[in-house]
């Protein structure tokens, strides 16, 4: 049997005022796709069960790009142009079945469902006949466009993210059995639930969110679903269906996959309010700083890059420098005109460049430093998890009093140490250390640290949900709405 293979991936936050485009994408074509083979992503583990099961994988392309703003007009209609050329080159070549790997959480000006649009022109030049199973992520928008589309799915079960390759191994399983047993009937139980959530219970090695995924994953595990996941959705992503969602995908049983929905939904909904962020402000978390004698985390979850955000946040540099803080301080900023001074001036300069606000100049107002250049670098590296490179542009580590602040060229998806490291840092060797992510795995920073305060400051992955503006979801939804009401309903979809 032969697999059409596509991919196309990216999550947006509708709050970050710079447009991504097209050039954001890094793209494989045909066999340079097969990079990934062996590696942890969804279509290193889907390759592997096709290469076991004997399945014959025919590329067309895959787009990657990290998280960032909503993407622009120009550049979805070139991706989405490429992305379906691709596919359609090999649609009537006598395909079996198709796998696309996706994210969810997309959008672009003009197509606020960019996955359930291609899903749909991808139907078109397939026709009817042939399975289509997705990857998702959990933070992904799963569309009433994409289930009238789709076959079969696997969606994320950990968070912080994980099971990429393993995410995409339960897919290829869900198309192999649908290409090789025609009896297999799948049914598609939905439950929308009015909620948007945030915060440390989403971990799921110990978060009450990781209790219903155990029993999502229980349920594949048994055999009584084909698939089951809980999605989230990205809450900074502002689309008409953003929601938390509890998909269960069945064989045949309807009353099953319906039953084990509504069971799962209303389980979580009481834990909705657990289901925050919970804070600390600036000052607080500051003054509370000083008395620690070990190294504590300052996580800012609103500039988070790998959720959407731009990266150039100075707010806690800020408050840390008026408030006199002493010890030293581990920061990572986004301006590409300080890191061209430092990279004119060269190591051992002093250089007088402000900081923040080069995206997003509007939440954050640049900070004047006089600062020296202590190392500069081409800003590779690559992820601790997945080992995918990354590129932050010229890159470089200016110091000034007790601060040591690595300052990137361009916005780059960060979730660990990597860029630390690449530039010949260790957090450890540091009091303070600023994260911009809301979750890392637990050994990068919190098994060392002796506190990690979540600070509540502006950007445009903001955990204060309400804080953020949504206009474009359905309202009622909490917590950006006081009283929510829920009633669940579950909806069914079948193709065959």
């Amino acid at each position: 049997p032969r697999i059409l293979v596509a991919e196309c991936m990216q999550e947006i936050s509708s709050f970050n005022p710079l447009q991504s485009e097209y050039s954001n994408f890094h793209i494989e074509r045909g066999h340079a796709m097969l990079a990934q083979k062996g590696i942890n992503t969804g279509l290193g583990g889907a390759l592997a069960v096709f290469d076991e099961v004997g399945f014959e994988p025919v590329l067309t392309i895959s787009a990657r790009a990290g998280s960032a703003g909503l993407l622009s007009r120009p550049g979805w209609n070139r991706l989405m142009g490429e992305v379906l050329e691709a596919i359609a080159a090999e649609a009537g070549s006598g395909i079996d079945a198709v796998y696309f790997s996706m994210h969810g959480a997309m959008a672009a000006d003009g197509e606020l469902d960019p996955e359930g649009y291609l899903l749909t022109e991808t139907r078109k030049l397939v026709g009817p006949d042939v399975p289509i199973v997705i990857t998702l992520d959990l933070h992904g928008i799963l569309t009433e466009r994409m289930l009238r589309q789709i076959d079969g799915l696997a969606i994320y079960h950990t968070y912080p993210h994980v099971d990429f390759a393993s995410t995409g191994a339960r897919a290829a399983r869900v198309l192999h059995r649908l290409v090789t047993d025609k009896s297999v009937r799948p049914i598609i139980a939905r439950v929308t639930i009015p909620a948007l959530v945030r915060g440390d219970e989403l971990i799921t090695k110990s978060g009450c969110y990781g209790s219903l995924i155990r029993e999502a994953r229980r349920l594949e595990l048994e055999g009584v679903a084909m698939s089951a996941g809980i999605m989230i959705g990205n809450p900074f992503t502002d689309v008409p269906e953003l929601c938390c969602q509890v998909i269960i995908a069945t064989d045949g049983q309807a009353d099953v996959a319906q039953q084990q929905a509504l069971q799962l939904a209303r389980e979580f909904w009481p834990l909705r309010q657990r289901m925050q962020g919970k804070f600390s402000s600036l000052d607080r978390a500051i003054a509370q700083a000083r008395s620690i004698a070990g190294p504590v985390i300052f996580t800012d979850a609103a500039d988070a890059t790998s959720s959407g955000a731009t990266g150039d946040s100075n707010l806690i540099l800020q408050g840390l420098r008026e408030a006199a803080y002493p010890k030293k301080v581990l920061a990572q900023i986004v301006d590409p005109e300080a890191a061209a001074a430092a990279h004119r001036g060269g190591v051992g300069a002093t250089v007088q460049v402000t900081l923040g606000g080069a995206i997003d100049p509007a939440r954050f107002v640049p900070m004047p430093v006089t600062a020296r250049v202590q190392l500069l670098s081409d800003g590779q590296a690559r992820l601790e998890t997945m080992k995918i490179g990354l590129d932050a542009g010229p890159t470089a580590v200016l110091t000034w009093d007790n601060f040591t602040v690595v300052v990137f060229s361009k916005t780059l998806s960060l979730f660990d140490r990597a860029m630390y490291f690449a530039n010949g840092l260790n957090p450890q060797d540091f009091d303070l250390i600023v994260v911009k992510s809301p979750h890392t795995e637990h050994h990068m920073f919190e098994a060392w640290a002796d506190c990690n305060f979540n600070v509540d400051v502006a950007g445009a992955t903001s955990a204060n949900l309400p804080t953020l503006g949504h206009t474009i979801c359905a309202r009622p939804i909490y917590p950006l709405d006081p009283d929510v009401g829920f009633d669940p309903q579950v909806a069914l979809y079948e193709r065959r």
